[in-house]
């Protein structure tokens, strides 16, 4: 005969129900735990015999035999400390065994016998919710579990949840986490001249478009991507929910506050190909699903190592990161923005004192660390000029964040109805429209066809390149309150693709 509780494992997102099974049997005295468990998982045995000391009660004489079925799943992390310890309550007789097979328990064990909390609460109430059991986890963990709207035990120790279960104690339900505004975002009013630059801030905003500044050090770069959240719509309920599960698989979410500010990363260009896209031993989210429904931003674009950039190509294309083990495959959302900004040479490019040194083979050198590919999955490609002067001291714009974010909320509204139509989704985005749709939805009139095949031909755009353009042509017509994409449209996001050192162009007699 053996006790049984229920947890569950997390793949990727994915929530996988764990039975946990406790059983006495004679032989050697000690707690021996089996079912593919790490490092946590196996010292889980000394939390559990510390917290009974704790609570007076000494681990039965003889083996315990702890099993977390399925057998071939992978189990990682400490939040198996709390169903262990219930289930070995109720293989000794302290706490009713039906009571234990009706909940879901996901929780870390303090040698004291306090419950800690673990990442991932809100997946896991979520989990708990739709298989209909109640949720019990650590009392810090209430406030994020309580978004889940589920049958809900939040308890500070295990003492507690004992004296619940048998009626001579009360818990008192968890209070909601609050829906936080956050940090205050610097205001794109600061930004003085650069009008092009934060033209291309607004378009890809407004059509969630990859974006690239090229300029020398001081030209604003980073300044502008600081504010690109600013004039990003907030997030709707749909992806509020994706963000904050992958935030809670992380350890991000603090105290249970949410928000629906869209998430902002900018990882320094030393981090590793798994700090970007994922995995390491335990495989976790990495900074592209981590900015998933927000902006990645990389600074210093080619000193991140290429082959962490190039990691990045295939999430920006299908906005998901898969990461394959011999034993499993984790799958996490990644659509992020990705918004990157580099100089155009080593040197820096600017002029004066941060005059390149070495000639146009410096830059040439510096953007082949770029991969051309990578380059290709990029939408807008801007050159930002040098500020001078004369504009730092011309007045503050008479335009800021506000302004800039009711014009993308409105192009952004004329993309949700069209999703909604074609069943696509009110989170619908031009920049994630497949090419086969782009030719009912961005297909330009006469002139902007005629444009965009003499673009296509003076400067040999690959098939990718020439659909991202169509679909920055649609978000520039949205921009206008525009039914059809037009020349003027398609020109326009001509523009906004520049020419790389060392290469032959027609742009300028093309968009012409």
């Amino acid at each position: 005969m053996s006790t049984h509780a229920v947890t569950l494992a997390f793949v990727g997102l994915e929530p996988k129900r764990v039975d946990v099974q406790v059983q006495l049997a004679g032989g050697q005295h000690g707690i021996v735990i089996v079912g593919l468990g790490d490092k946590a998982v196996s010292e889980s045995r000394e939390r559990v015999r510390a917290a009974f000391a704790a609570l007076g009660l000494a681990v039965p004489a003889g083996r315990v035999i702890v099993n977390l079925a399925p057998a071939d799943l992978p189990k990682e992390g400490a939040h198996y400390d709390l169903p262990i310890a219930l289930a070995l309550l109720g293989e000794i007789g302290v706490l009713p065994r039906d009571a234990l097979e009706s909940a879901l328990a996901f929780g870390e064990l303090g040698l004291d016998g306090s419950l800690a909390p673990s990442p991932g609460a809100l997946p896991a109430a979520m989990a708990a919710h739709a298989m209909g059991l109640k949720f019990i986890c650590p009392a810090a963990s209430g406030a994020e579990a309580a978004w889940a709207d589920c049958d809900l035990v939040a308890a500070p120790s295990l003492i507690a949840l004992v004296n619940h279960f048998k009626g001579s104690g009360h818990i008192r339900p968890p209070v909601r986490g609050d829906l936080v505004e956050g940090a205050a975002i610097p205001d794109l009013r600061d930004v003085k001249g650069q009008e092009q630059a934060k033209r291309a801030l607004e378009i890809a905003a407004s059509g969630g478009h990859n974006l690239l500044f090229v300029g020398p050090p001081g030209s604003g770069k980073s300044m502008l991507a600081q504010r690109l959240p600013g004039i990003l719509p907030p997030l709707s309920a749909a992806e509020l929910l994706e963000v904050s599960q992958i935030q809670s698989v992380a350890g991000l979410i603090d105290r249970g506050q949410l928000t629906r500010r869209r998430p902002f990363r900018a990882p320094h260009h030393s981090a590793t190909m798994a700090a970007l896209v994922g995995g390491g031993l335990r495989v976790k989210p990495g900074e592209a699903s981590l900015a998933h429904q927000g902006v990645l931003f990389l600074d210093e674009l080619p000193e991140f190592a290429p082959q962490a950039l190039d990691a990045l190509r295939q999430p920006l294309e299908t906005g998901e990161v898969a990461i394959a083990r011999a034993n499993h495959r984790v799958v996490y959302p990644a659509k992020a923005m990705l918004v990157g900004a580099m100089n155009p040479c080593r040197c820096g490019g600017g002029t004066g004192v941060g005059m390149c040194r070495r000639g146009p083979r410096c830059a040439i050198e510096y953007q082949a660390r770029i991969s051309g590919p990578l380059l290709d999955r990029i939408d807008l490609q801007i050159d930002v000029p040098p500020v001078t002067a004369a504009d730092l001291a011309l007045p503050p714009p008479a335009e800021g964040s506000a302004e800039a974010r009711a014009r993308v909320e409105a192009a952004r509204g004329a993309q949700s109805m069209r999703g909604e139509a074609l069943g696509l989704g009110r989170d619908f985005v031009n920049a994630r429209a497949e090419a086969a749709l782009l030719d009912r939805i961005a297909a330009p009139d006469e002139g902007g066809a005629a444009l965009l095949a003499k673009a296509a031909e003076s400067l040999a755009l690959s098939a990718r390149a020439y659909h991202r353009t169509m679909r920055v042509a649609r978000t520039i017509a949205d921009l206008d309150g525009a039914g059809g994409v037009r020349r003027v449209h398609v020109a326009e996001a001509l523009s906004l693709k520049r020419v790389w050192a060392g290469q032959q162009s027609g742009m300028v007699g093309a968009a012409s």
